[in-house]
This record gives structure tokens, sequence and C-alpha cells, in this order.
């Protein structure tokens, strides 16, 4: 059996664990921005769009070591998130990082598809593969069927 102790500095090595992750996904938002303009010669070549998603990817899945709840697995998605949205706003001499380019909504969906699709099929698994022998919810004291109101 583990002790009271022990258990507590697992809980928080996973929650350090944690916000490291969401720091990786900030950090991510923000160069995934900064190396958008890139150029393969004279041709925009956008490659962290799809370094984005992959690197969201991998990032969930070191999400769901550590963490259970679904928003604490997410959470480092919502951090590239925060990151890119910071970087959409104007800077202090009217510098924008993200302009509207096809190049900017590549980046959004490259970064946010495929982790979406990721998060939106591990739900899904955890939702199908319940109990089905789970009892039914008990009911509301005082309400019998015969104590409706008529």
């Amino acid at each position: 059996m583990i002790s009271k102790a022990a258990s507590n500095a697992v809980v928080l090595v996973s929650r350090a664990t944690l916000a490291v992750l969401i720091f990786d996904g900030f950090l991510c938002g923000l160069l995934s921005v900064l190396f958008l303009p890139t150029y393969l010669g004279s041709i925009p070549f956008p490659v962290s769009a799809l370094l984005a998603g992959v690197a969201n990817v991998a990032l969930l899945f070191a999400a769901r070591k550590v963490a259970e709840r679904p928003a604490a697995i997410a959470s480092p998605l919502i951090g590239w998130g925060v990151g890119v949205l910071l970087c959409m706003f104007g800077g202090p001499g009217g510098d924008v990082l993200l302009l509207a380019d096809w190049r900017t909504a590549l980046l959004l969906v490259g970064g946010a598809v495929p982790p979406g699709i990721l998060l939106f099929s591990w739900r899904l698994k955890a939702l199908t593969t319940a109990p089905h022998g789970s009892p039914q919810p008990a009911a509301r004291p005082g309400s019998s069927p015969g104590s409706r109101a008529r």
C-alpha cells in the first residue's frame, strides 16, 4: 500500500508535468506563428502548420499519461490556442504576426483539427466503453409514481 506522502508526491509531479506540457503547447503556438512565413526558394512553404499538428498530438499523448480528466488532457492544446491568439494581436508598433492569409488558415486547421479529432475519439471511446452493468440512478426522494400532481 502506498503512503499518503508518496501519493501526494505523485500528484505533485503529475501536476508539474502537466504545467510544463501547457507551457510547451503555448511555446509551440508561438513558434508555429513565427515560422509560418517560411519560403522554399520563392514559394511560400508553411511547414510549421504541419509541425504544429504533429506537436500538439504528441503533447496530448503526453498529457494523457499524467492526467485523467478530459479538460486536463486538452490543456496543452488550449495553451497552443492561447499562444496563437496572443500572436493575433498587434504589437506596440502596430506589428502584426498573423495576417489575413491562407497560411494563417492552414495553421489554425493544421494545428487544431488533428488533435481535436484525437480528443474526440478518446472521449467517444471513454463514453462507449462505460460499464453496461452499472446500476440505474436512484430516484429522487419523494418521487414515487403515485405522488405526481394531477
